[in-house]
Protein backbone atom coordinates (compact mmCIF):
# COMPACT_ATOMS: atom_id res chain seq x y z
CA UNK A 1 0.00 0.00 0.00
CA UNK A 2 1.23 3.06 -0.67
CA UNK A 3 2.38 5.42 1.93
CA UNK A 4 3.19 9.13 2.93
CA UNK A 5 6.80 9.97 3.05
CA UNK A 6 8.12 11.30 6.31
CA UNK A 7 8.43 14.80 5.04
CA UNK A 8 4.54 14.42 4.00
CA UNK A 9 3.75 13.55 7.54
CA UNK A 10 5.66 16.95 8.62
CA UNK A 11 3.96 19.16 6.40
CA UNK A 12 0.20 17.09 7.35
CA UNK A 13 -1.52 18.84 10.41
CA UNK A 14 -3.47 17.04 13.39
CA UNK A 15 -6.98 18.86 11.67
CA UNK A 16 -8.50 16.66 9.11
CA UNK A 17 -7.91 18.60 5.62
CA UNK A 18 -11.73 19.72 4.37
CA UNK A 19 -11.93 18.61 0.78
CA UNK A 20 -14.52 19.56 -1.69
CA UNK A 21 -14.62 17.40 -4.78
CA UNK A 22 -16.04 18.97 -7.83
CA UNK A 23 -16.76 16.21 -9.78
CA UNK A 24 -19.94 15.08 -11.43
CA UNK A 25 -18.55 11.26 -12.77
CA UNK A 26 -19.02 8.54 -10.58
CA UNK A 27 -16.06 6.86 -11.79
CA UNK A 28 -13.50 9.82 -11.03
CA UNK A 29 -15.05 10.55 -8.13
CA UNK A 30 -15.25 7.13 -6.51
CA UNK A 31 -11.34 6.82 -7.68
CA UNK A 32 -10.13 9.79 -5.78
CA UNK A 33 -12.32 8.01 -2.81
CA UNK A 34 -9.94 5.03 -3.06
CA UNK A 35 -6.90 7.14 -3.40
CA UNK A 36 -7.34 8.54 -0.19
CA UNK A 37 -8.76 6.01 1.38
CA UNK A 38 -5.58 4.11 0.74
CA UNK A 39 -3.21 6.42 2.50
CA UNK A 40 -5.01 6.68 5.16
CA UNK A 41 -5.22 10.07 4.35
CA UNK A 42 -6.93 12.82 7.17
CA UNK A 43 -9.47 14.48 5.35
CA UNK A 44 -12.99 15.40 5.32
CA UNK A 45 -14.20 14.96 1.78
CA UNK A 46 -17.21 16.57 0.92
CA UNK A 47 -18.56 16.40 -3.13
CA UNK A 48 -20.36 18.86 -5.28
CA UNK A 49 -21.73 17.60 -8.72
CA UNK A 50 -21.60 21.18 -10.31
CA UNK A 51 -20.08 24.40 -9.86
CA UNK A 52 -23.58 25.53 -8.54
CA UNK A 53 -23.48 23.46 -5.93
CA UNK A 54 -19.74 24.07 -5.39
CA UNK A 55 -20.79 27.48 -4.67
CA UNK A 56 -22.83 27.03 -1.84
CA UNK A 57 -20.31 24.55 0.20
CA UNK A 58 -16.98 26.40 -0.88
CA UNK A 59 -16.70 29.04 2.71
CA UNK A 60 -16.49 25.13 4.48
CA UNK A 61 -13.56 23.95 2.06
CA UNK A 62 -9.89 23.99 3.24
CA UNK A 63 -9.04 22.35 -0.75
CA UNK A 64 -11.15 22.16 -3.90
CA UNK A 65 -10.39 19.24 -6.25
CA UNK A 66 -12.05 20.49 -9.16
CA UNK A 67 -12.79 19.22 -12.58
CA UNK A 68 -12.71 21.24 -15.62
CA UNK A 69 -15.46 19.35 -17.58
CA UNK A 70 -18.76 19.99 -15.53
CA UNK A 71 -22.24 19.84 -16.83
CA UNK A 72 -22.92 24.02 -15.66
CA UNK A 73 -19.25 24.85 -17.34
CA UNK A 74 -16.33 23.71 -19.07
CA UNK A 75 -12.58 25.14 -19.43
CA UNK A 76 -11.25 27.82 -17.66
CA UNK A 77 -14.90 29.10 -16.64
CA UNK A 78 -15.28 27.53 -13.53
CA UNK A 79 -12.44 27.95 -12.08
CA UNK A 80 -12.33 31.69 -12.67
CA UNK A 81 -15.84 31.78 -10.84
CA UNK A 82 -14.51 30.25 -7.61
CA UNK A 83 -11.41 32.02 -7.85
CA UNK A 84 -13.97 35.17 -8.01
CA UNK A 85 -15.67 34.25 -4.63
CA UNK A 86 -14.18 35.31 -1.34
CA UNK A 87 -12.61 32.44 -0.04
CA UNK A 88 -9.40 30.99 1.95
CA UNK A 89 -9.86 27.65 0.28
CA UNK A 90 -6.59 26.41 -2.17
CA UNK A 91 -8.25 25.48 -5.90
CA UNK A 92 -6.05 22.09 -7.00
CA UNK A 93 -7.36 21.25 -10.68
CA UNK A 94 -7.78 17.78 -11.65
CA UNK A 95 -7.30 17.54 -15.20
CA UNK A 96 -7.49 14.57 -17.64
CA UNK A 97 -4.02 13.39 -19.23
CA UNK A 98 -4.84 15.10 -23.00
CA UNK A 99 -5.72 18.23 -20.86
CA UNK A 100 -2.23 18.98 -19.35
CA UNK A 101 -1.99 21.96 -21.06
CA UNK A 102 -5.16 23.10 -19.61
CA UNK A 103 -3.75 22.36 -16.49
CA UNK A 104 -1.41 25.21 -17.16
CA UNK A 105 -3.08 27.25 -18.13
CA UNK A 106 -5.77 26.86 -14.85
CA UNK A 107 -2.30 27.66 -12.41
CA UNK A 108 -1.60 30.65 -14.82
CA UNK A 109 -5.20 31.96 -14.02
CA UNK A 110 -5.09 31.50 -10.16
CA UNK A 111 -5.20 27.68 -8.99
CA UNK A 112 -2.78 26.66 -6.95
CA UNK A 113 -1.77 23.69 -8.73
CA UNK A 114 -2.75 20.69 -11.27
CA UNK A 115 -2.75 16.53 -11.32
CA UNK A 116 -3.17 14.44 -14.07
CA UNK A 117 -6.21 11.69 -13.12
CA UNK A 118 -3.94 9.07 -14.64
CA UNK A 119 -1.23 9.86 -13.17
CA UNK A 120 -1.92 10.07 -10.21
CA UNK A 121 -1.57 8.00 -6.73
CA UNK A 122 -2.83 8.27 -3.16
CA UNK A 123 0.14 9.41 -1.87
CA UNK A 124 0.72 12.10 -4.75
CA UNK A 125 -2.22 13.12 -4.58
CA UNK A 126 -2.42 13.82 -0.21
CA UNK A 127 0.67 15.71 -1.12
CA UNK A 128 -0.44 17.91 -3.47
CA UNK A 129 -3.74 18.49 -1.31
CA UNK A 130 -1.46 19.41 2.00
CA UNK A 131 0.92 21.58 -0.55
CA UNK A 132 -1.62 23.64 -2.03
CA UNK A 133 -3.05 24.33 1.07
CA UNK A 134 0.03 25.57 2.22
CA UNK A 135 0.48 27.63 -0.50
CA UNK A 136 -2.61 29.07 -0.50
CA UNK A 137 -1.74 30.37 2.90
CA UNK A 138 1.56 31.18 2.37
CA UNK A 139 -0.23 33.39 -0.71
CA UNK A 140 -2.82 34.71 2.14
CA UNK A 141 -0.05 35.52 4.58
CA UNK A 142 2.08 37.32 1.63
CA UNK A 143 -1.40 39.61 0.32
CA UNK A 144 -2.26 40.69 4.09
CA UNK A 145 1.34 41.70 4.47
CA UNK A 146 1.47 43.89 0.80
CA UNK A 147 -1.35 45.40 2.67
CA UNK A 148 -0.46 46.17 5.57
CA UNK A 149 2.69 47.88 4.35
CA UNK A 150 0.37 49.99 1.61
CA UNK A 151 -1.86 50.91 5.02
CA UNK A 152 0.93 51.70 7.21
CA UNK A 153 2.81 54.00 4.47
CA UNK A 154 -0.67 55.42 3.66
CA UNK A 155 -0.88 55.94 7.39
CA UNK A 156 2.81 57.52 7.63
CA UNK A 157 2.04 60.01 4.71
CA UNK A 158 -1.40 61.19 6.08
CA UNK A 159 0.67 61.61 9.41
CA UNK A 160 3.31 63.85 8.15
CA UNK A 161 0.54 65.84 6.72
CA UNK A 162 -1.57 65.90 9.93
CA UNK A 163 2.07 66.64 12.23
CA UNK A 164 3.63 69.09 9.93
CA UNK A 165 7.24 70.86 10.68
CA UNK A 166 5.76 74.29 12.56
CA UNK A 167 7.57 77.40 11.41
CA UNK A 168 9.14 78.57 14.05
CA UNK A 169 12.06 80.82 13.54
CA UNK A 170 13.14 82.59 16.55
CA UNK A 171 14.46 81.65 19.65
CA UNK A 172 12.22 83.28 22.48
CA UNK A 173 9.43 80.41 22.30
CA UNK A 174 10.15 76.49 22.91
CA UNK A 175 7.94 74.25 21.23
CA UNK A 176 7.13 70.03 21.97
CA UNK A 177 4.91 67.96 20.27
CA UNK A 178 3.82 64.29 20.84
CA UNK A 179 0.91 62.34 19.10
CA UNK A 180 0.01 58.76 19.92
CA UNK A 181 -2.55 56.89 17.42
CA UNK A 182 -5.35 54.91 19.06
CA UNK A 183 -3.74 51.57 20.95
CA UNK A 184 -2.16 48.47 19.96
CA UNK A 185 -4.86 49.00 16.79
CA UNK A 186 -2.72 51.91 15.57
CA UNK A 187 -6.35 53.64 14.24
CA UNK A 188 -5.32 56.57 12.38
CA UNK A 189 -7.49 59.05 13.68
CA UNK A 190 -8.11 63.21 12.62
CA UNK A 191 -5.99 64.96 15.29
CA UNK A 192 -3.94 67.69 14.16
CA UNK A 193 -1.62 70.81 14.93
CA UNK A 194 0.22 73.22 13.53
CA UNK A 195 2.62 76.76 14.54
CA UNK A 196 3.51 79.62 12.24
CA UNK A 197 5.42 82.73 13.14
CA UNK A 198 4.32 85.54 10.81
CA UNK A 199 6.90 88.47 10.36
CA UNK A 200 5.84 90.78 13.07
CA UNK A 201 6.49 87.89 15.65
CA UNK A 202 3.17 87.04 16.46
CA UNK A 203 2.94 83.30 16.82
CA UNK A 204 -0.66 81.43 15.09
CA UNK A 205 -1.48 77.88 17.10
CA UNK A 206 -3.84 75.09 16.17
CA UNK A 207 -4.77 72.32 17.19
CA UNK A 208 -7.63 70.06 16.25
CA UNK A 209 -9.72 66.66 16.23
CA UNK A 210 -11.47 65.18 13.87
CA UNK A 211 -14.42 63.05 15.16
CA UNK A 212 -13.91 59.47 14.21
CA UNK A 213 -10.88 57.11 12.90
CA UNK A 214 -9.33 55.48 9.84
CA UNK A 215 -7.94 57.52 6.55
CA UNK A 216 -11.25 59.29 5.49
CA UNK A 217 -10.95 61.30 9.18
CA UNK A 218 -7.38 61.67 8.64
CA UNK A 219 -7.20 63.02 5.56
CA UNK A 220 -10.15 65.70 6.01
CA UNK A 221 -7.69 66.80 9.21
CA UNK A 222 -4.88 67.06 6.61
CA UNK A 223 -7.18 69.50 4.71
CA UNK A 224 -8.03 71.51 7.51
CA UNK A 225 -4.73 71.81 8.70
CA UNK A 226 -3.05 72.53 5.42
CA UNK A 227 -5.54 75.51 4.56
CA UNK A 228 -5.53 76.76 7.90
CA UNK A 229 -1.47 77.43 7.24
CA UNK A 230 -2.96 78.91 4.22
CA UNK A 231 -4.88 81.21 5.58
CA UNK A 232 -2.53 82.09 8.81
CA UNK A 233 0.49 82.94 6.00
CA UNK A 234 -2.14 85.02 4.68
CA UNK A 235 -2.40 87.24 7.53
CA UNK A 236 -6.20 86.76 7.83
CA UNK A 237 -8.25 87.45 11.16
CA UNK A 238 -8.39 84.35 13.60
CA UNK A 239 -11.98 84.40 13.37
CA UNK A 240 -12.35 84.66 9.47
CA UNK A 241 -9.92 81.46 10.01
CA UNK A 242 -12.00 79.63 11.60
CA UNK A 243 -15.63 80.28 9.88
CA UNK A 244 -13.47 79.34 6.25
CA UNK A 245 -12.19 76.27 8.34
CA UNK A 246 -16.14 75.58 8.99
CA UNK A 247 -17.20 76.52 5.47
CA UNK A 248 -14.21 73.60 4.16
CA UNK A 249 -15.17 70.98 6.25
CA UNK A 250 -18.66 71.23 5.26
CA UNK A 251 -17.77 70.68 1.53
CA UNK A 252 -15.55 68.02 2.26
CA UNK A 253 -17.02 65.98 4.67
CA UNK A 254 -17.74 62.51 3.74
CA UNK A 255 -20.90 62.26 6.05
CA UNK A 256 -23.10 64.37 7.22
CA UNK A 257 -22.90 65.52 10.94
CA UNK A 258 -18.74 64.95 11.10
CA UNK A 259 -17.56 67.73 12.93
CA UNK A 260 -13.89 68.72 14.22
CA UNK A 261 -12.68 70.24 17.47
CA UNK A 262 -10.74 72.71 17.52
CA UNK A 263 -8.13 75.15 19.97
CA UNK A 264 -6.31 78.34 17.90
CA UNK A 265 -3.88 80.60 19.92
CA UNK A 266 -2.70 83.88 19.00
CA UNK A 267 0.96 84.49 20.64
CA UNK A 268 1.52 88.41 20.49
CA UNK A 269 5.30 89.52 19.59
CA UNK A 270 5.92 90.63 22.82
CA UNK A 271 4.43 87.00 24.53
CA UNK A 272 2.88 89.10 27.18
CA UNK A 273 -0.67 87.84 26.27
CA UNK A 274 -2.37 85.51 24.12
CA UNK A 275 -5.84 85.34 22.63
CA UNK A 276 -7.85 81.76 22.51
CA UNK A 277 -10.41 80.50 20.37
CA UNK A 278 -12.51 77.52 21.49
CA UNK A 279 -14.37 75.73 19.14
CA UNK A 280 -15.62 72.42 21.16
CA UNK A 281 -12.30 71.84 21.84
CA UNK A 282 -10.73 71.38 25.98
CA UNK A 283 -9.22 74.69 26.85
CA UNK A 284 -5.82 74.71 27.34
CA UNK A 285 -3.89 74.58 30.20
CA UNK A 286 -1.38 77.55 31.46
CA UNK A 287 1.69 76.66 33.37
CA UNK A 288 3.29 78.93 35.75
CA UNK A 289 5.97 77.48 38.00
CA UNK A 290 4.41 73.90 39.75
CA UNK A 291 0.74 75.64 39.03
CA UNK A 292 -2.13 75.51 36.39
CA UNK A 293 -4.13 78.48 36.22
CA UNK A 294 -7.48 77.16 34.47
CA UNK A 295 -9.18 79.52 31.51
CA UNK A 296 -12.86 79.93 31.72
CA UNK A 297 -14.67 78.90 28.93
CA UNK A 298 -17.26 81.10 28.57
CA UNK A 299 -16.33 82.09 25.14
CA UNK A 300 -16.47 78.84 24.11
CA UNK A 301 -18.25 78.11 20.80
CA UNK A 302 -19.35 75.30 19.15
CA UNK A 303 -17.49 72.64 17.07
CA UNK A 304 -17.20 73.24 13.55
CA UNK A 305 -19.41 71.97 11.17
CA UNK A 306 -22.43 71.64 13.63
CA UNK A 307 -24.12 74.69 12.81
CA UNK A 308 -24.30 76.79 9.54
CA UNK A 309 -24.38 80.15 11.89
CA UNK A 310 -21.55 79.60 14.26
CA UNK A 311 -19.20 81.92 15.51
CA UNK A 312 -16.30 81.85 17.68
CA UNK A 313 -14.95 84.80 19.99
CA UNK A 314 -11.15 85.11 21.32
CA UNK A 315 -10.33 85.59 25.13
CA UNK A 316 -7.91 87.53 25.59
CA UNK A 317 -5.45 85.89 28.56
CA UNK A 318 -2.25 87.53 30.24
CA UNK A 319 0.71 85.73 30.50
CA UNK A 320 3.22 86.20 33.45
CA UNK A 321 6.99 85.38 32.70
CA UNK A 322 8.09 81.92 32.16
CA UNK A 323 4.60 80.63 30.88
CA UNK A 324 3.72 77.44 29.13
CA UNK A 325 1.08 76.99 27.50
CA UNK A 326 -0.22 73.21 27.41
CA UNK A 327 -2.77 71.98 24.23
CA UNK A 328 -4.00 68.44 23.49
CA UNK A 329 -6.54 66.55 21.99
CA UNK A 330 -9.51 65.18 24.13
CA UNK A 331 -8.09 61.33 23.62
CA UNK A 332 -5.39 62.72 26.76
CA UNK A 333 -8.22 62.78 29.17
CA UNK A 334 -10.72 59.96 28.11
CA UNK A 335 -8.46 57.20 29.58
CA UNK A 336 -9.76 55.03 31.89
CA UNK A 337 -8.49 54.41 35.12
CA UNK A 338 -8.13 50.93 36.74
CA UNK A 339 -9.98 50.75 39.17
CA UNK A 340 -12.24 53.33 38.61
CA UNK A 341 -15.70 53.45 36.64
CA UNK A 342 -14.90 57.18 35.60
CA UNK A 343 -12.67 58.02 32.94
CA UNK A 344 -9.01 60.15 33.95
CA UNK A 345 -10.44 63.68 32.92
CA UNK A 346 -9.34 67.01 33.01
CA UNK A 347 -8.95 67.42 36.94
CA UNK A 348 -7.15 64.81 37.47
CA UNK A 349 -4.64 65.34 34.71
CA UNK A 350 -4.25 69.05 36.46
CA UNK A 351 -3.21 66.97 39.61
CA UNK A 352 -0.78 64.85 37.65
CA UNK A 353 1.28 67.77 36.08
CA UNK A 354 0.93 69.66 39.45
CA UNK A 355 2.62 67.07 40.97
CA UNK A 356 5.32 66.59 37.95
CA UNK A 357 6.33 70.07 38.28
CA UNK A 358 6.65 70.55 41.62
CA UNK A 359 9.01 67.26 42.48
CA UNK A 360 10.95 68.45 39.09
CA UNK A 361 10.98 72.73 39.66
CA UNK A 362 13.33 72.90 36.14
CA UNK A 363 10.85 71.17 34.39
CA UNK A 364 10.33 74.22 32.30
CA UNK A 365 13.99 73.33 30.88
CA UNK A 366 12.83 69.69 30.39
CA UNK A 367 9.87 69.91 28.28
CA UNK A 368 10.70 66.65 26.54
CA UNK A 369 10.53 65.03 29.84
CA UNK A 370 7.55 66.68 30.89
CA UNK A 371 5.87 65.32 28.22
CA UNK A 372 6.68 61.77 28.17
CA UNK A 373 6.52 61.26 31.88
CA UNK A 374 2.98 62.66 31.86
CA UNK A 375 1.75 60.62 29.19
CA UNK A 376 3.42 57.54 30.66
CA UNK A 377 1.73 58.08 33.75
CA UNK A 378 -2.04 58.43 31.92
CA UNK A 379 -0.96 55.43 29.92
CA UNK A 380 -0.05 53.08 32.93
CA UNK A 381 -3.82 54.58 34.81
CA UNK A 382 -5.09 53.39 32.03
CA UNK A 383 -3.60 50.16 32.20
CA UNK A 384 -2.25 49.88 28.91
CA UNK A 385 -1.80 52.16 25.37
CA UNK A 386 -4.70 54.72 25.35
CA UNK A 387 -8.09 53.82 23.21
CA UNK A 388 -8.21 57.18 21.38
CA UNK A 389 -5.42 58.86 19.31
CA UNK A 390 -3.98 61.33 21.24
CA UNK A 391 -1.74 64.62 20.58
CA UNK A 392 -0.16 67.07 23.19
CA UNK A 393 1.50 70.62 22.34
CA UNK A 394 3.55 72.05 24.68
CA UNK A 395 4.14 75.59 23.66
CA UNK A 396 6.82 78.05 26.39
CA UNK A 397 8.68 80.97 26.79
CA UNK A 398 12.07 80.62 26.92
CA UNK A 399 13.46 81.57 30.22
CA UNK A 400 17.10 82.98 30.27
Amino acid sequence: MPSLTEADQVVLSTRPVRVLLVEDDEGDAVLVEALLEEVDALVELTRARSLQEAEKLLPHADCVLLDLGLPDTTGLDGLRRLLALSSPAAILVLTGLTDERQGTRAVAAGAQDYLVKDQVDGALLMRGIRYAVERKHAEETARLLRDEQLHAAEKTRLERGLLPSPIMHGEDLALETRYRPGGSRMLLGGDFFDAVRLPDGTLQVIIGDVCGHGPDEAALGVCLRIAWRALVLAEQEPWKVLRTLHQILVHERHQPGLFTTVCMLTISPDRRWARVYLAGHPEPMLLVGDRIVELPRDRAGLPLGVLADSTWSGLDVPLPPGWSLMLYTDGLVEGRVVGDPERLGSERLISLIEGMAGQEPDWPRRQAWLLDTLISKVEALNGGELDDDMAVLLLSERTR
